[in-house]
């Protein structure tokens, strides 16, 4: 993931609201969300070359999402997969915040992310960049390739919308994917300054993304409402295909306690 903006219980009639875009290289390999073969709990796409994912939630109602940290001059060529620390969460018994306190003592150097994981009856973020365990406040929120609520101008812009699109008296699904589908510029002065040359901070500055080799591959929508019925959809984008169509939906009652 690189853009997560989310509504964390401050709407009367849910309690989290998440919409999402993966920015990715387009040839890496890749399954739609699918409940998984080999975990059959746990609803996410899949990164085929790593195994793991950016964003998933499981039966029992355990949830992730993780962006990247962008500081290039801190990344490892070497460095282990940061898709497994989401697989990990949804497979894990370990309370979120346990969970991230272990991510926080272990020495594992990983290159920078940042983490949301969830119940739901709590929510907490992670970045292995300022190694602090936060639990998420209510209210609306956004996560690019910065800290949490970091003012980029996409997410200033996309928090904004949000909050515009959660207003109507039932959710429009789809005025959110419209949101994540701004491809509108900021003006060079409102860059950030991360360490990549200013043509490709232009390129990246987006909410959605799109490059030769390079873009926002797909948007998520999650609904997790008062009674815990969640609502999931992943679309995809063009160039890539999938054998599964452009767009998956899956809806089903959580089931705390069921692993």
């Amino acid at each position: 993931m690189c853009l997560i903006l989310f509504a964390y219980d401050c709407d009367p009639r849910y309690k989290l609201v998440i919409a999402a875009n993966r920015d990715e290289a387009y040839k890496r390999p890749t399954l739609p969300a699918n409940f998984w073969s080999d975990n059959p709990s746990i609803l996410a796409g899949r990164d085929l070359e790593q195994g793991g994912t950016w964003m998933g939630i499981a039966m029992n109602g355990r949830f992730a999402a993780l962006t990247n940290y962008r500081d290039p001059s801190q990344d490892k060529a070497k460095a282990p997969s940061r898709g497994n620390l989401v697989r990990g969460y949804l497979e894990s018994d370990l309370s979120p915040d346990s969970y991230l306190q272990v991510l926080n003592e272990e020495q594992i150097e990983y290159n920078g992310f940042n983490l949301l994981a969830g119940t739901t009856q709590s929510l907490y973020y992670y970045s292995n960049r300022e190694k602090v365990i936060r639990q998420v406040e209510k209210g609306f929120h956004g996560l690019s390739n910065s800290l949490l609520d970091e003012a980029w101008p996409k997410v200033k812009k996309g928090v904004n919308a949000f909050k515009g699109g959660l207003k109507e008296n039932k959710i429009n699904v789809e005025h959110l994917f419209e949101i994540m589908a701004d491809q509108v510029r900021p003006d060079d002065q409102e860059l950030p300054q991360t360490g990549v040359s200013l043509e490709l901070e232009r390129m990246l500055s987006p909410l959605y993304i799109v490059s030769p080799d390079y873009g926002t591959r797909s948007t998520t929508i999650l609904l997790v409402d008062n009674y815990n019925h969640v609502q999931f959809w992943e679309r995809r984008s063009l160039p890539v295909r999938s054998e599964m169509g452009n767009e998956v939906f899956y809806e089903f009652n959580i089931k705390e306690g069921v692993s």
